[in-house]
């Protein structure tokens, strides 16, 4: 009788020959001795190495027509682990494609100045929201301005925190913007020009004065931290004419084509982590080598790998996918049906329906057409399952995931 493991649901590519796991499994435990972690840090790596293992319980599946033991453990769900994020991003698209206004979009991306890095690392739930409140104040403001759209625009942001060559830390919020909004009495579409949204100098501009106003008050209620101790004042002064006095990275990418391909940049965006185990192409005892988009490589030494990887763990809870204007919870039920019906939406969906109610076997077949249900081996349907309990070793600093 042969024996299988499966992998739970993912991406229909081969298996990579390299995984972060793997790099935990053989160096975590000597570089938790070496280092200080967070509890949130020390439970990505727990769940990371554990995922899909036995420690964490899985089944088997047997046919009864042939004898073939199939084996599948559970998967971490750790919103960090580059094997869990399919089924997730799959549901997570399902709920939005409905939600995609037939339009035109525009790409824009709000960065971190580097001389708040710092501060980020030590304050991250505060200074990423506050990232969020002002990207977000700063496009709704323009949108709403009579002198430009004078509408509602509606837009999703997502937070990445890593260069995507050697995931050095650079905070920097995705935002996919309406070209056009709903006017203030509901009743009209206005447009954008399809090749301009708003001047980048003026988002710039206005993006920083949010950030600092709302930073400033932060400090005034001694939130934040530049060192150890809540920032004094003399040295949050410097720092506030620094930023003040530097021109603040805001980029506005070329317009989609149309809500499809927003779709598809969604998928690919929006339950990224900060490297895939497909980038990994070599691993040695010593360092690990990754592969970039221009088709070069970068090598790096295994205990910086691992550094840099565990500083884009997000506080335990962070929303990382943030909706706003016509897309926010307030309007999604009353402004978006409205914007959509002007617009001639919502389009057709394509590729396969997809329902909430299935389970991730189902969904697994509309996705990558792999029947879990079917045996591998004969094709039989007669297939039982026996469940196979985890087998939790003690909990590491902070517990499992």
């Amino acid at each position: 009788m042969g024996a299988q493991t499966l992998c739970a649901p993912g991406n229909s590519r081969p298996r990579p020959r390299h995984e972060v796991a793997d790099i935990f499994r053989a160096h975590g435990e000597a570089y938790r001795k070496a280092h200080v972690l967070s509890a949130d840090q020390r439970k990505v790596m727990w769940a990371i190495e554990n995922c899909r293992t036995s420690v964490l319980g899985g089944h088997e599946q047997v046919c009864a027509d042939c004898g073939l033991v199939s084996e599948a453990y559970n998967s971490c769900r750790n919103r960090h682990c580059p094997k869990c994020q399919a089924l997730d991003q799959a549901r997570w698209l399902e709920k939005r494609k409905r939600r995609i206004l037939p339009t035109h979009y525009f790409h824009v991306v709000f960065t971190l100045p580097s001389e708040l890095h710092g501060l980020a690392r030590r304050n991250p739930r505060r200074i990423y929201n506050l990232l969020f409140q002002a990207a977000s104040r700063t496009l709704l403001q323009l949108g709403r301005d009579p002198k430009r759209l004078g509408a509602l625009l509606g837009f999703t942001a997502v937070l990445h925190t890593w260069t995507h060559r050697d995931l050095r830390y650079h905070p920097h919020l995705h935002c996919i913007v309406s070209g056009g909004g709903l006017d203030p009495d509901a009743r009209r579409w206005t447009a954008s020009s399809r090749k301009f949204l708003f001047p980048v100098p003026v988002l710039s501009r206005l993006f920083r004065g949010k950030f600092l106003h709302g930073l400033a008050r932060l400090h005034a209620q001694g939130k934040i931290l530049l060192g150890d101790k809540p920032a004094q004042p003399d040295a949050f002064d410097q720092l506030r004419r620094t930023l003040f006095n530097k021109s603040w990275v805001v980029y506005v990418k070329p317009p989609f084509s149309g809500p499809q391909k927003v779709f598809g940049y969604l998928g690919r965006y929006t339950h990224r982590v900060a490297i895939s185990n497909h980038r990994i192409r070599k691993v040695t005892d010593e360092s690990v080598t990754l592969a970039a988009r221009d088709g070069s490589t970068a090598t790096l030494d295994v205990r910086v790998f691992i550094a840099r990887f565990l500083q884009h763990v997000l506080p335990k809870g962070f929303m990382k996918i943030r909706h706003y204007g016509l897309l926010a919870s307030t309007h999604v039920h009353t402004l978006l049906p409205i914007a959509m019906a002007l617009l001639g939406g919502p389009l057709p969906p394509e590729g396969p329906e997809i329902s909430f109610a299935e389970n991730w076997q189902d969904l697994m077949l509309a996705l990558t057409g792999r029947n879990l249900r079917v045996c591998p081996s004969c094709g039989s349907t007669r297939l039982f399952r026996i469940a196979v309990p985890a087998r939790l070793p003690r909990a590491p600093p902070g517990g499992p995931p």
